[in-house]
C-alpha cells in the first residue's frame, strides 16, 4: 500500500504521505530563476530552438487596444456599436445576422494604420540571428509580417486581415481589395454571388487555422526556450501552448500581470500546466512583470544586443514610413484633397492629431 501511495505521490502528484513529498526533489533547469539570472545564463550559454507565442498585449504601444483591460479595452469600449454583448462583434451567428458592427471595427483597427513595436522586431532579431523555430500569435493586426519576419515563421492562430473569403462560396480576395472596400465605407460583398466576404479572422465558433494544430509537435520537439508575451493565458486552445515544451525548456513570461497560473487540471504535473514563476516549486519558469517593449529592452540590453534592436527598428521603420508616403501619395493622385470648409468634426479632429 506504501508503494502505491509513493506512486501517485511522485507520479501524479496527487498528494500522499509526509514521507512521500519529501522524496520530490525540485531541480531547477538554471541556477537563478530571477529575469537577472535569466538573462546571464543566455548571454553565457545561448539558446538553440526558441519558440514565441503572443497575444494583443506586445501591440497596445502601437495604439492597438487590447481586448480585456478595463477601462480601455476592446470590449469595454463597443457600447456605440449597440451588441447583445460585447463578444457577439467576433461571433459568427451575429456576424452573419449583421455585419455592419464588425467592419466599423475593422476601420478603426485596420492594418497598415499603426507600426511594430520594439517587442515586434525583438522577435524579427531572434530569426535574423537564427534562433527563431516559430512565432505564434493571436493577434490579427499582420505588424508581425511588417517586421519583415518570414510568413513560414508566423502561425496566426486567430487569423488576420492577410486573406479573405466569401461566406458563402468561399472565393478568396486579397487584403488590398478589402482595404479598399472597408474604407469606402462600402459592406464588402462578392463579386460572384454577392455573398458578405469576412477577413479570415476567426471567429467564435470558427476553427483554428490547420497549422496551429499541425505545427507544435515539431515546433516544441527540442524547444529550450518559450517566450510569452501580451496575452492574457485565458483563451483556449491558444493558452494550451504553454503546456507543449519538456520539462527542461525555460519559460519566459514578459507581461503587465502575472498570468498562467490557475490550477492544474487533476493528474496533470503542476510543473506542466501551470506558470510556477512565484512558487517555491518553481524549476524553470521566469518573469518579467511589465511593458513587453520595456522587457525586451532590457533583455537585449543585457544580451549586448540593445544596438543592434534599435539599428533594426530604426532601418525598418523608415522602411515603413516610405512605403506609406508612397501610398498616401498614390491614393491622393487617384482623389482630391479634402475642402477644409467641407471637413466634418471628425477629420478636424484626425487632421489635428496628426499636426
Amino acid at each position: 500500500m506504501d508503494k502505491v501511495r509513493r506512486f501517485f505521490a511522485n507520479t501524479l502528484h496527487l498528494g500522499g504521505s509526509s514521507d512521500a513529498k519529501e522524496e520530490v526533489k525540485v531541480e531547477k533547469v538554471i541556477p537563478d530563476l530571477s529575469f537577472d539570472g535569466f538573462a546571464e545564463h543566455w548571454r553565457v550559454h545561448g539558446f538553440r530552438k526558441i519558440v514565441t507565442m503572443v497575444g494583443a498585449g506586445i501591440s497596445t504601444s502601437a495604439g492597438i487596444p487590447d481586448f480585456r483591460s478595463p477601462g480601455s479595452g476592446l470590449y469595454s469600449n463597443l457600447k456605440k456599436y449597440e451588441l447583445p454583448h460585447p463578444t457577439a462583434i467576433f461571433d459568427l451567428d451575429y456576424f452573419e445576422k449583421n455585419p455592419a458592427p464588425f467592419f466599423a471595427l475593422a476601420k478603426e483597427l485596420y492594418p497598415g494604420s499603426f507600426i511594430p513595436t520594439p517587442a515586434h522586431y525583438f522577435i524579427r532579431l531572434l530569426n535574423d540571428k537564427g534562433l527563431l523555430q516559430r512565432h505564434y500569435t493571436q493577434n490579427i493586426d499582420t505588424l508581425d509580417r511588417l517586421t519583415g519576419l518570414p510568413e513560414d515563421k508566423i502561425i496566426e492562430a486567430h487569423g488576420s486581415f492577410h486573406t479573405n473569403h466569401c461566406i458563402k462560396c468561399r472565393k478568396e480576395y486579397d487584403m488590398d481589395w478589402m482595404k479598399a472596400e472597408i474604407f469606402a465605407d462600402r459592406l464588402p460583398k462578392c463579386q460572384k454571388c454577392q455573398g458578405v466576404v469576412k477577413p479570415d479572422i476567426v471567429f467564435f465558433g470558427e476553427n483554428l487555422p490547420k497549422r496551429f494544430y499541425s505545427s507544435p509537435e515539431e515546433d516544441f520537439q527540442d524547444c529550450d526556450l518559450l517566450i510569452i508575451m501580451g496575452t492574457s493565458l485565458e483563451v483556449q486552445p491558444f493558452a494550451s501552448l504553454v503546456w507543449r515544451p519538456g520539462p527542461r525548456c525555460i519559460r519566459l513570461l514578459i507581461n503587465r500581470d502575472a498570468v498562467g497560473q490557475a490550477s492544474c487540471v487533476l493528474f496533470m504535473d503542476p510543473n506542466t500546466r501551470s506558470l510556477l514563476f512565484d512558487k517555491p516549486n518553481n524549476t524553470r519558469d521566469v518573469a518579467f512583470l511589465g511593458d513587453c517593449d520595456a522587457g525586451v529592452m532590457a533583455l537585449a540590453k543585457a544580451l549586448g544586443w540593445d544596438q543592434e534592436l534599435q539599428q533594426l527598428i530604426t532601418s525598418e521603420r523608415k522602411k515603413l514610413s516610405g512605403s506609406q508616403n508612397s501610398e498616401e501619395l498614390q491614393q491622393g493622385k487617384e482623389k482630391p484633397q479634402s475642402d477644409p470648409d467641407k471637413m466634418t468634426s471628425g477629420d478636424r479632429d484626425k487632421k489635428d492629431a496628426s499636426l
